[in-house]
Formats: structure tokens, sequence, C-alpha cells
């Protein structure tokens, strides 16, 4: 029966439900390349805010090592385990948890405001980490889904336009910090010399 449902998709036409796949699909690894490149000018921002002590400020290239690797430890373990969940008990429902874990996830990193260094700087770990086990779940199961549901004809190309979503997660992740950051600074009236902590809140 699974294999009549393959052979069915292969000789499918092209219709409604593949782009409606591409879409979904496209869209997440959009939010993966969005929510792993845009920490690294978010750290720059951080590194103003908690690091702006020369003494300080060279412990920065560190912290933001340990930020962006926590994402990736997490990345592989979500995919080993997501991967093995998909196959187990169903894509479709694996894929959701995946993609529930990464906006809550994503929730937290957003909320990870401190008063102290130490506190922000454990609790965006911790987040970061979580997202990076949601990206991980997202990452094959994306692929996968888009390559069942396409037929022999399309399926490099349709696999080709979901992947080329990671290119415009990471443009616009520059883009909508970078206004961010331009909006914040027309509308502060702080001194070039020193950021604010309000501009925590930019991030």
């Amino acid at each position: 029966m699974a294999l009549k449902v393959l052979s069915t998709l292969d000789a499918a036409r092209t219709q409604y439900y593949h782009f409606k796949a591409i879409i979904i699909a496209g869209m997440g690894l959009f939010t993966d390349a969005y929510d792993f490149f845009c920490i690294i000018p978010v750290m720059k921002l951080i590194g103003r805010i908690y690091y702006h002590d020369p003494a300080e400020h060279q412990k920065l290239p560190f912290v933001v090592t340990m930020v962006v690797a926590v994402a990736f430890i997490g990345t592989m373990i979500g995919q080993v385990v997501f991967g093995i969940l998909g196959d187990r008990i169903g894509r479709k429902r694996v894929y959701g948890l995946a993609l529930t874990i990464m906006v809550s996830s994503s929730i937290g990193c957003g909320f990870s405001i401190c008063r102290t260094r130490k506190c922000m700087i454990t609790s965006l770990c911790f987040f970061r980490f979580l997202l990076g086990v949601g990206i991980g779940g997202d990452y094959p199961l994306s692929a996968t889904i888009m390559s069942e549901f396409a037929n022999k004809v399309t399926r490099g190309s349709f696999i080709a336009a979901v992947f080329s979503m990671q290119g415009f997660g990471i443009l616009v992740s520059a883009a909508v910090t970078m206004a961010v950051l331009a909006i914040f600074d027309r509308t502060s009236s702080a001194s070039k010399d020193r950021t604010p902590e309000v501009a925590d809140l930019a991030w």
C-alpha cells in the first residue's frame, strides 16, 4: 500500500499541494536560517551592553562562540532524535513538534533579558540550545517531506526551492537587525559612546 502511494505521488502532475508543501517546508528552513544567523549581529549589541568595559570586552569572542556553538550542538541532537522519531511515529506529527519547539524557544530567546550578564547569557544559551534541537528536527524532516510529496520530474527543483529559503532567511535576519537598531538609534537620546541598558529590549 505504501509503495502504491509513493508511486502515485511520483507520477502525479504538479498540483496545489506541491506548492503548499514548498511554502510550509520552505518557511521552516527560512526560520532556521533566520534564527541561526541573527545571533551574530545581536551579539554585537549584547557586547556593547554587557561587555562595554575594556577588561570584560576581551571575553566577548568566547561568549559569542559559546552562544553560537550551543545551538549547533542542539541541532546535531535534534537531527538524530527527530529523524528517528519521524520514522517511528510519523513525520507530520514530529514536524509539528519540531516547529513548536522552534517557536517557543525563539520567544524564550527574545525574553532572555536580565539585570546581570551571567543570567542573560545562561538564559540565552539555554533557549538557543532548545532552538537548535527544534532546527535539527526541521532540517531533515523538511527535506524528506518535500522529496516524498514531489513527483519525479520536479523533485530536484522543488527541493532546491525549499532550501533556497535559507538564503532569504539570512538576508532578512540581517535586514531586520539593522532596521531595529536604526529605529532605536533615531528614537534614543543616548550618547554614541555608551549603549544604554534599555537597548537590551531592541534585540
